[in-house]
């Protein structure tokens, strides 16, 4: 039986607590408000547990309340835990449920009402337009929860083989449309529109490979890369640092995107990227220009991610469309991030007399045989810093930005001294 009794407990006034047996308690603060109390002891540990306040909960249904806990910590269990883990697996079902009624269309209105206003106009309009041809119809009306690789596969797959390099950006839009629904919490698991180790085992490589082809890398003109520069420096975002220190390495898209700080050498001026981050398998460094490393020195590193560039994605690093989206933004449709490795190597070409190999393995390129690698194991590290050098004292040079549409060509009339041995360079593409 309980000390207390129910006329007791509603003319309980005086501030303290008031024992009814067995753990429970009746706790009235100086306020007049009543509350209970189950004190118990678990691991040793002596622990308090609110079970209601009163008159919302009576004496009656106090009791009962600590029955049920006393009967758990008599089958090892902590009632506060269980508790603790009941409500958020309510939680967990309240939030299926609201997720259940946002479709993939809203989602994406959402995304592009939240991601539009830094784009340029043509990329903005055409964004949603492509969603409207070619995902709507099929997964428009799904929950972002309920979307599988069937479903991105049947938006994909009629457009794959006649409109591949259209099928990819769609395919890149509901890639971030469904990252955005994870980071809301209205999904879990992988992203079934992610490429890399997924869809590129379902889907044609080859055509992806043939569509890029035929694109050719839209290149900004060697000429305009200053103006680019002087733009994007004066632009807060790191995107925009990413970009800049892609055209300063002339390092492609995805070795920036994953750069971690553990690869630098600031001291050195050497980024040192591993076999497995290298397109063809082989470890490679790269020299830093002097204004690249004083760029670099101005980045803060973030608490607890290892990128230069992190990102909100499940991967860590800034989004692979990051740089990309900027260059739009900028208005600059008309270019893609590869594109300005050949505008780095026209610019060699026509404005250099390094050594082709020089000029080509500054891009990772190594047309090097196995005997001549073999013995040539320095890679040009220090030839290709002089090169690297030159081409960011264009690329930040004021005056020369200025001059684009001017005098250019009359400031770089005379073309730098031969070699001494007399090397000529030459360019196929």
């Amino acid at each position: 039986m309980g000390k207390l009794n129910s006329k007791q407990v509603e003319n309980l006034s005086e501030p303290g607590t008031h024992e009814d047996g067995e753990g429970l308690r009746l706790a009235v603060k100086p306020s007049g408000r009543k509350s209970w109390v189950l004190r118990f002891q678990i691991g040793g540990k002596r622990r308090e547990m609110g079970i209601g306040s009163y008159p919302k909960v009576s004496l009656k249904e106090a009791r009962l309340v600590a029955a049920g806990h006393r009967k758990q910590l008599a089958n090892g269990i902590d009632p506060m835990a269980a508790r603790d883990a009941q409500r958020e697996a309510e939680r967990e079902s309240q939030r299926a449920k609201e997720a259940q009624r946002v479709t993939f269309q809203s989602l994406a209105i959402d995304y592009h009402t939240a991601h539009s206003s830094t784009w340029s106009a043509k990329w903005r309009k055409g964004w949603l337009r492509k969603l409207e041809l070619y995902a709507f119809p099929t997964i428009g009306k799904k929950s972002a929860g309920d979307i599988e690789t069937e479903d991105v596969l049947r938006v994909l797959q009629p457009i794959w083989g006649s409109k591949t390099r259209t099928a990819d950006e769609v395919r890149g839009q509901i890639e971030q449309i469904l990252d955005a629904a994870k980071s809301r919490r209205l999904r879990k698991g992988d992203n079934p529109a992610r490429w890399r180790g997924h869809l590129d085992n379902l889907l044609s490589r080859a055509e992806k490979k043939q569509a890029r082809k035929r694109e050719h890398f839209a290149a900004m003109k060697w000429q305009d890369v200053p103006a680019l520069m002087t733009t994007l420096a004066a632009h807060d975002s790191n995107a925009a640092v990413a970009a800049r220190l892609m055209i300063f390495t002339g390092a492609r898209a995805q070795m920036i995107r994953l750069a971690s700080w553990e690869e630098f050498d600031l001291n050195a001026g050497v980024w040192s990227l591993p076999a497995e981050r290298m397109k063809m398998r082989k470890a490679f460094d790269i020299p830093l220009a002097r204004p690249a490393v004083e760029m670099l020195k101005e980045l803060q590193p973030i608490d607890g991610s290892p990128f230069l560039f992190p990102g909100q994605g499940k991967s860590g690093a800034i989004h692979a469309n990051a740089i990309r989206n900027l260059l739009h933004s900028l208005g600059h449709d008309d270019v893609t991030r590869h594109g300005f490795r050949s505008s780095f190597r026209d610019w060699a070409n026509e404005r250099t007399h390094y050594p082709r190999e020089v000029c080509e393995l500054a891009l990772a390129h190594d047309e090097r045989d196995q005997t001549e690698a073999a013995y040539s194991r320095s890679g040009f590290l220090e030839k290709r810093r002089a090169l690297m050098d030159e081409w960011a004292q264009f690329i930040t040079t004021l005056p020369a930005a200025n001059l684009i549409h001017g005098d250019l060509n009359a400031a770089y009339r005379a073309p730098a001294e031969p070699r001494p041995d007399g090397a000529q360079l030459g360019f196929n593409r």
